[in-house]
């Protein structure tokens, strides 16, 4: 059967002795929040029920004792698809899992799909049909119910039969190091989440504004990241994307001008008017900085040369493209980024042969 475990001693006791590596999840809350509640903790520390603990974060102390757990460098966890459990655990503990083994990107590697759920993964490797039925729950609740305990103790079972399979994969393969080199971008990108620095670069009706109202949509944006932040809610509940693409198009001339804007929109912010303001009406030391919004202007021709490119040596390796280099990636390598994050490493020894020659053209 597996562990309840909802005091610090009793973890500690449970964590003395681990082995070389660990399954690990948890359950979180991010509805009413800006940072995700960190609601549950699974580990398996074997693949047997007995070996399986589920923990209660929300225990005083707990997170604390998780800590040493999360550190420990001679022990490796193993986790499916663990960027917003990376983010929980920075914000609830101020530690990391590492070294990190992510299923979901090693199978990636293997050739069995991008993207793979832990369903689909479980079942394709041991054959076990695992149940949905827990993923809305309100795991908040105390006590958690008889399902939710046994969704939750699922969810970190089979970690260590899919880890020996895909490590022999990845090993066979010769891609074990490719893997550890993205897990290491991974957490270091979680440890160093300071917020996007050019947030409107992602908002498509951002590319209609001109230059000015770009850069005072950058620092509304900027402005909406930080109060989400600090005040732990969500950012269209501070400001929503379209009221602030209004705003930096309309440019108000003074506040009483902006007020009378907040006025139309139902979802105005009106206890932080004053700060809006101010952020509207304020540059920003580097906003000059920052690199041109692009709309349809690319060299489509280039760009669907570079994509045959990583789609034929996808290909040739068993790999999903997107994996090899999403369209995302390849349109910055346009725009002069260089092969930087995930294009630095394995992928730039792979793909700067192939795409050198066209980018260059």
């Amino acid at each position: 059967m597996t562990h309840w475990i909802d005091t610090p001693d009793a973890l500690h006791a449970r964590l003395q002795h681990l082995p070389p590596c660990i399954g690990l999840d948890t359950e979180f809350i991010r509805e009413r929040t800006y940072w995700p509640q960190l609601a549950l903790v699974q580990i398996a520390l074997g693949e047997a029920d007995d070996d399986i603990l589920l923990v209660d974060p929300q225990v005083p102390g707990i997170c604390t004792v998780l800590v040493a757990m999360l550190e420990n460098p001679e022990v490796l966890k193993l986790m499916h698809s663990p960027s917003e459990d990376l983010v929980a655990f920075q914000h609830s503990c101020g530690a990391l899992p590492a070294p990190l083994f992510d299923t979901q990107a090693a199978a990636a590697l293997c050739g069995m799909g991008a993207g793979l759920s832990y369903q689909k993964l479980v079942h394709a490797i041991t054959g076990v049909e695992l149940a949905k039925g827990e993923t809305r729950s309100d795991w908040l609740r105390r006590p958690l119910s008889p399902a939710q305990l046994d969704y939750a103790a699922d969810d970190v079972r089979h970690l260590h039969a899919l880890h020996r399979q895909l490590q022999t994969a990845l090993t066979t393969n010769s891609r074990a190091n490719w893997l550890a080199e993205d897990s290491r971008r991974q957490l270091a990108n979680a440890a160093q989440d300071d917020g996007e620095r050019w947030p409107h670069l992602a908002l498509r009706s951002a590319q209609f504004l001109d230059p000015a109202g770009q850069r005072r949509l950058l620092r509304l944006l900027r402005w909406r990241d930080a109060q989400a932040r600090s005040s732990d809610r969500p950012r269209s509940w501070i400001l929503d994307n379209e009221l602030a693409v209004t705003l930096a198009r309309q440019n108000p001339p003074d506040k009483r001008s902006c007020d009378g804007l907040l006025d139309t929109s139902p979802k105005s912010p009106r206890s932080l008017r004053e700060a809006l303001w101010l952020a509207l009406s304020t540059p920003l030391a580097d906003e000059n900085e920052a690199p041109p919004m692009r709309g349809d202007d690319r060299n489509k021709a280039q760009l669907r040369a570079m994509q045959a490119a990583v789609a034929k040596l996808a290909a040739d390796l068993g790999l999903p493209e997107g994996v090899l280099a999403s369209r995302r990636l390849l349109e910055g390598l346009q725009d002069g980024s260089g092969w930087t994050g995930a294009l630095a490493g394995w992928r730039r020894q792979l793909l700067e042969p192939n795409l050198a020659p066209l980018l260059d053209s």
